[in-house]
């Protein structure tokens, strides 16, 4: 690359990690934690994974997507050679094997749910497996729910299970001048609740539908406080970025409004102009890593680990890791440990020889 290019690529990397909240003075960017390979804070456990999505948890295991189609699993600290499952996915620039998460019950049953990206006839399309395993290999998958519609840019892709003990998936928009998100016909732009098994739940707010609430755009984490509340972080279009306190049945707007301004839908709780892109967002209830605010918020393009206090507005936001790159999704072990995934590889970022990684925050 022209010299003069990659210097302007990483200037302008740094001023959009500079970011003020909409219609508020610019917010004081906090000292970064420092970062350093196996220090007595902050661990890797794997390097050179491939455009790694999501992680989820189990025990002395993390199971990684990858977006090219592998489960990757890290046991007692150390990525194993051998995929959990090697998976035939479509691979747009947003698409591809994306969310994962554990059933509740995984420790009896070993039920692993992913969100994965297909093209059929031309066209893009998600659908959610659910897998079985034994001894980190695959026993079995079958597709729960289908037809999805799928996108390049625009394409959602992370599932949790909630509380409930139901399934709760995002979905994006096929593009930004569609209106399907508005459309509770449409699966596009939606937040989906389900069984364990792909059915719908017969206390949806929908009567027959999986759509618990409508008018996203591109959601990418979501995490339920000890009340039971539940927050969803999406992307908006270069701005204007948003976390909603999700209400059953609540339309978001997208795409006739971000963030706020029309009574007809529900207002974002935090809006971010210029875009920082929150990834995973996590409430910690752990005690082992001290922290003044519950909540943690992975960000692409601001490459931080931040915790905040989402009653307290941004200026309670400060970072707790940066670094490393691209942050993509943050989880919490069983031991209260902090896991991240970078998404340096994602064609976004700056990789060095060793990305992407995941890494334990112990303290």
């Amino acid at each position: 690359m022209n010299k003069k290019f990659q210097i302007a690529a990483i200037v302008g990397a740094i001023i959009f990690s500079v970011f003020i909240l909409t219609s508020s003075d610019p917010i004081p960017i906090p000292e970064p934690t420092s970062y350093k390979s196996n220090n007595e804070s902050v661990l890797v456990l794997a390097e050179n994974l491939d455009s790694p999505r999501a992680i989820a948890i189990f025990d002395n295991r993390v199971f990684v997507t990858e977006k090219n189609g592998l489960i990757r699993v890290v046991q007692d600290n150390k990525l194993l050679d051998e995929p959990l499952a090697t998976l035939r996915s479509a691979n747009p620039f947003d698409g591809g094997l994306l969310g994962i998460t554990l059933h509740p019950d995984f420790s009896e049953n070993h039920l692993i749910y992913v969100y994965i990206t297909y093209e059929e006839d031309g066209y893009l399309w998600n659908k959610i497996l659910q897998i079985q395993e034994s001894n980190n290999k695959l026993t079995d998958a079958k597709t729960i729910f289908d037809k999805i519609p799928g996108s390049a840019f625009t394409n959602g892709g992370f599932l949790k299970f909630g509380p409930d003990g139901k399934l709760y998936i995002g979905t994006g928009t096929v593009s930004d001048s569609s209106h399907l998100p508005q459309d509770v016909n449409s699966l596009a732009g939606k937040i989906l609740r389900l069984n364990d098994d792909g059915t719908i739940p017969n206390d949806n707010p929908f009567l027959d539908s999986p759509v618990y609430t409508l008018g996203h755009r591109n959601p990418q984490g979501m995490t339920w406080d000890e009340s039971g509340n539940m927050y969803l972080a999406e992307f908006g279009p270069e701005k204007n970025d948003e976390i909603n306190l999700i209400i059953p049945g609540k339309n978001y707007g997208w795409p006739e409004q971000q963030c706020k301004g029309n009574q007809k839908f529900e207002n974002a709780i935090m809006c971010y102009d210029p875009s920082i892109e929150p990834s995973g967002i996590l409430y910690y209830t752990g005690e082992r890593v001290s922290l003044e605010s519950p909540f943690l918020m992975a960000s692409l393009r601001a490459t931080s680990l931040f915790q905040i206090d989402f009653d307290k507005g941004l200026n309670s936001q400060k970072t707790v890791l940066s670094g490393i790159g691209r942050i993509r999704d943050v989880a919490q072990g069983q031991d209260g440990s902090i896991y991240v995934i970078t998404s340096n590889t994602d064609g976004k970022g700056f990789p060095d020889n060793m990305d992407d990684k995941l890494l334990r925050i112990l303290k």
